[in-house]
């Protein structure tokens, strides 16, 4: 019998060496054109000579979660403060729906190519509670706007923070005034909290409604109706526009129950096709009127310093939270309390004064 009918069918030939899975040279070229942290000079000349890289690359340091990317982002908006102020801040907001995205896109366009105006439109992107993700997808969804050399888009994922992610967005704000942009619509893409957090960083709000979709009024909160500065009937077109025209009459009829705004204007309540681009002009005016107004008797200059008032008190109870549950001593105490509240132990609240009293203890031992 031939000796190779012994051989094992299992028995593996001498393969061909393959190639290394990696590539060197795309590593190197990845490596050289990375985009590298900057200092703070080049920064704050990027964005003053409208450089929208640079203003993006600066966003992303205020969006990063790095003490050291914190620190050279608040440098930067301490420098770039001086240059900001002189923009018009319009929050947007809306019911799910209501065209928020389609409007932005069709203002936007009018403002840039009919009113000569630059703008930056932010959005607070929710992200979701169980994945961690979030939609971002305003940019897709504003085809004309994302390529308008006078817009710039930015959505930030709110990562479960609204708090967190509200305080990035005005710090943004800031950047893009110093940049030059004319009008900054920041956009609300979810509902509740997060259109007080809009409203306390914008000098406008605009709250977008449809008609036809029931009682208009019933799914209205009586506070987002008080906040808001002008509403919109959106998709007033078509065999909408009666229905739209009605819903128009409804409002103004319950804005009238409201108490008056201390800034001495009347909420507008006007229609508008997003999908036509019909109404855009009217409703420029209608903002156009209201500077005037706070302008001319200083409302305006008011609720600034009040907002900014506001934000400082913000980021003191971002930074007393932060430093209170990452404490190393903290957070095995905080684990203890928190199985005694659930086993029934103590109340909540006894919990809690346990904790503070204990955090307040160590923040005196470290400064005495």
């Amino acid at each position: 019998m031939d000796k190779d009918h012994h051989k094992s069918a299992l028995s593996v030939n001498k393969g061909v060496s393959q190639p290394p899975s990696v590539d060197d040279s795309a590593v190197s070229r990845f490596l050289r054109h990375r985009k590298k942290v900057l200092k703070a000079d080049d920064y704050v000349d990027g964005i003053l000579n409208r450089n929208t890289g640079i203003l993006s690359q600066a966003i992303t340091l205020i969006e990063s979660s790095l003490p050291s990317h914190s620190e050279l982002a608040q440098e930067i908006i301490e420098r770039c403060l001086p240059f900001s102020g002189h923009s018009l801040r319009i929050g947007i907001t809306g019911v799910p729906g209501a065209g928020k995205s389609t409007f932005i896109e069709s203002m936007g366009t009018y403002l840039t190519r009919q009113q000569g105006k630059r703008l930056a439109v932010l959005a607070i992107d929710p992200s979701s509670e169980r994945s961690g993700g979030s939609i971002l997808g305003d940019k897709t969804r504003m085809e004309a706007l994302s390529v308008d050399p006078d817009a710039f888009i930015r959505p930030s994922p709110s990562s479960g923070s609204l708090g967190g992610v509200a305080r990035k967005t005005r710090e943004t704000s800031v950047l893009c005034e110093a940049a030059g942009y004319d009008i900054i619509f920041i956009e609300t893409v979810g509902v509740g909290q997060s259109e007080t957090a809009v409203h306390s960083m914008t000098d406008f709000f605009l709250l977008l409604q449809i008609s036809g979709a029931g009682d208009e009024l019933q799914g209205i909160k009586r506070g987002i109706m008080e906040m808001a500065d002008g509403i919109l009937i959106n998709k007033a077109d078509g065999d909408n526009e009666p229905k739209a025209n009605m819903a128009k009459a409804q409002y103004i009829n319950a804005l009238h129950l409201f108490p008056k705004s201390p800034s001495g204007w009347n909420p507008e309540v006007l229609t508008c096709s997003s999908l036509l681009g019909v109404g855009m002009s009217d409703i420029w005016n209608m903002l156009e009127r209201y500077f005037e107004r706070v302008g001319s008797n200083g409302y305006l200059e008011y609720k600034r310093k009040e907002q900014a008032r506001y934000w400082m008190n913000e980021f003191i109870r971002d930074r007393f939270l932060f430093a209170f549950y990452q404490h190393p001593r903290m957070k095995d105490s905080i684990a203890l309390m928190e199985k005694k509240v659930i086993s029934g132990e103590i109340s909540p609240f006894t919990a809690a004064r346990y904790l503070l009293d204990a955090f307040e203890n160590l923040s005196l031992k470290k400064n005495s």
